[in-house]
């Protein structure tokens, strides 16, 4: 059985044309430093040329899908992102005022379109999903986090941290462990479900020693890149729904 690290060497296909990230020689990536005053910095190379990517691949598909739009017969690019954007609609509407929901829309869809591309990333192989890596989903978490604050406050003011002393005043402990669980658990799932599935790719296969070659390194196995792409949509899809489900709740309280 091939290990993880050998499974990736096999995989460049790329060889040096999109080698720019480095490991060592124990297979670890080499990080890239950067030293503010006393401060000392990481960052994955890897994992920020991914973001990158996904930016890019996004920029991408907006512009075809919306560069020759047409409303009595929308061709396949805008479909998809019609789909994409009446899906999410649909899920502000449901569960907050339209007109409050509809300055959040714009920054859900985003969300919804960047976490899937990012899913879908890491199926090709030695290329890696940036949500597989913790800095990314705790961020975006983070980002779900700030929202909860921002529309808590600006529909309720101060009055908005009056749930934490609900329903009696000795309840606040359990209220801010609540607080703060919401944004882990995004992450923690959103992380853990993506970067398992690259890592029983990859040891799929280093079980079935030869498949590599004989697909081309694309295919480790038609099956389970079908689940694959699945859990991608599904996560992406369970993340934007949770995250406009928090901030509804923030805003529904005050009703």
């Amino acid at each position: 059985m091939l290990s993880l690290h050998e499974v990736e060497s096999r995989l460049d296909l790329w060889g040096s044309v999109l080698h720019l990230w480095e490991k060592d020689s124990h297979g670890k990536e080499v990080m890239w430093n950067l030293a503010i005053g006393g401060m000392n910095m990481e960052f994955s190379p890897k994992t920020m040329i991914m973001t990158w990517l996904v930016m890019i691949l996004i920029v991408v598909f907006v512009i075809i899908a919306t560069r020759n739009m047409n409303l009595r017969r929308p061709h396949g690019t805008q479909n998809v992102l019609e789909m994409m954007f009446e899906g999410i609609r649909g899920q502000v509407s449901q569960t907050m005022d339209p007109q409050r929901g509809s300055s959040l829309l714009s920054i859900v869809l985003t969300f919804f379109i960047f976490i899937l591309i990012s899913n879908l990333l890491g199926l090709i192989p030695t290329f890696t999903s940036p949500t597989a890596n913790p800095n990314t989903a705790f961020a975006l978490a983070l980002i779900t986090f700030i929202l909860i604050w921002f529309y808590g406050i600006r529909y309720k003011g101060i009055g908005y941290f009056k749930h934490w002393f609900k329903p009696y005043f000795f309840f606040l402990p359990l209220n801010l462990i609540e607080e703060f669980v919401k944004p882990l658990t995004l992450a923690c799932r959103l992380f853990g479900n993506i970067y398992a599935g690259e890592i029983l790719i990859c040891t799929w296969l280093g079980m079935f020693y030869g498949w590599y070659q004989l697909t081309g390194g694309f295919i480790a196995s038609v099956i389970w890149l079908g689940f694959s792409i699945f859990v991608g949509f599904i996560q992406a899809y369970v993340f934007t729904v949770l995250s406009i489900n928090y901030i509804a709740t923030a805003i529904a309280e005050h009703e």
